[in-house]
């Protein structure tokens, strides 16, 4: 039987919390992917946080629905997801379809080297669990990982964001970033930034998709 209620209030949680062992640490050396889409109605560049949502595929989106339960524009609930690896990125971002479509949108890949320490809320450990969960959190329906979300953002405003489990990447690690306060851990300049039609891109893809059976297109 699965365990993902809707999460408790946000000052229970800021009771559960175990700072040396439910923080994970990102450190500025490390390298973070990210497939965002240069165009199309919503284009988007490879540092702008989204304030837009939640959307109905975005995991960890933090902003509050709409009155009608749509998404909203809200300023002050900036959202950007990262993977470790080009592999964990694709595979997310492709889930629905199973298509890397490098054309339509334009879609772009980004890395990146944080310029300051990332601390996020280890999703991977015991704290789902202690906090009533467990690790369908990083798997489950996306309205209720987006309440825990809204619940863990009101608990721990000074936390960057959380590190989870990619469920689309056999559970390697993955990122999600919030603005307030992750908006200054960004560097100048990334350290690749390239369309993914790039002909330089053509055989990591291609590796990347065989292995996880995506038609690269």
């Amino acid at each position: 039987m699965s365990r993902l209620p809707q999460p408790p209030a946000p000052e229970h949680l800021r009771d559960l919390l175990r700072p040396d062992e439910d923080v994970a640490v990102v450190h500025p050396g490390t390298r973070i992917v990210r497939v965002f889409n240069a165009g199309g109605r919503h284009q988007q560049r490879w540092n702008t946080f989204r304030t837009t949502g939640p959307l109905p595929h975005a995991r960890f989106d933090p902003h509050p629905p709409g009155p009608d339960g749509t998404r909203q524009d809200s300023p002050a609930h900036g959202v950007l997801y990262f993977g470790l690896s080009v592999r964990t990125s694709i595979a997310e971002v492709f889930q629905q379809t199973s298509v890397v479509d490098r054309v339509t949108r334009r879609p772009h890949l980004v890395v990146v080297r944080p310029r300051r320490a990332l601390r996020l809320l280890d999703l991977t450990g015991l704290w789902p669990t202690r906090a009533g969960a467990s690790q369908e959190i990083s798997s489950g329906a996306k309205d209720v990982t987006q309440a825990w979300a809204r619940a863990i953002r009101g608990a721990f405003g000074e936390l960057d964001g959380l590190w989870y489990r990619s469920s689309m990447d056999s559970g390697d690690p993955a990122v999600c970033l919030w603005n307030p306060p992750a908006g200054d851990a960004l560097p100048a300049q990334p350290e690749v930034l390239l369309p993914l039609d790039h002909p330089g891109l053509d055989l990591p893809l291609a590796r990347v998709c065989d292995s996880l059976n995506y038609t690269l297109s």
